[in-house]
């Protein structure tokens, strides 16, 4: 693989590791704001992830192992785009913000594609809070985490204009 190709690789694979502190500091902070709130657990990942594998999962199907894979595994490969970028030059606040929209908008499109989900506009508006709140968790610690490890070498100063 070429220079540039193995770099990308190399992000990829810190964004994906850096994915999982991303993952792993979002599920403390579940589990706090739960007991706060006393807000069950979602089962809809794993009832996502089983409905992309083909099969039919009841809206009261609770697979602990099946939630589990589709978080982290979600976490991970998100990462790996975040580390994609941190690695391009695309980093920092901005970078972080849009990669909380990234994480939200694949969550969603994953969910209702499968029928598994609702749109988050039929949500209650606390539902919808808590849940930007926790991907944004997820994606700032990721984007700061991959900023850390990964040096922006794949920078480029082309096509700052437009023509």
């Amino acid at each position: 693989m070429a220079g540039r190709g193995r770099t990308l690789l190399k992000a990829a694979g810190s964004g994906a590791a850096a994915g999982l502190v991303g993952v792993a500091a979002m599920t403390a902070g579940e589990k706090v704001e739960q007991l706060f709130t006393s807000r069950p657990n979602s089962y809809v990942p794993a009832r996502t992830l089983l409905s992309l594998l083909g099969q039919k999962p009841d809206d009261d199907a609770r697979p602990p192992v099946w939630n589990h894979a589709m978080h982290w595994g979600t976490g991970a490969v998100l990462g790996a785009l975040r580390g994609v970028w941190a690695v391009t030059g695309i980093r920092g606040p901005v970078a972080n913000t849009t990669h909380t929209v990234v994480r939200l908008a694949t969550d969603q499109t994953l969910e209702n594609a499968t029928g598994v989900g609702a749109p988050p506009t039929s949500w209650p508006a606390g539902e919808t809070v808590v849940d930007v709140w926790h991907k944004a968790v997820y994606s700032w610690v990721t984007g700061i985490v991959c900023d850390a490890w990964i040096a922006p070498v794949l920078e480029s100063r082309r096509g700052t204009v437009s023509h």
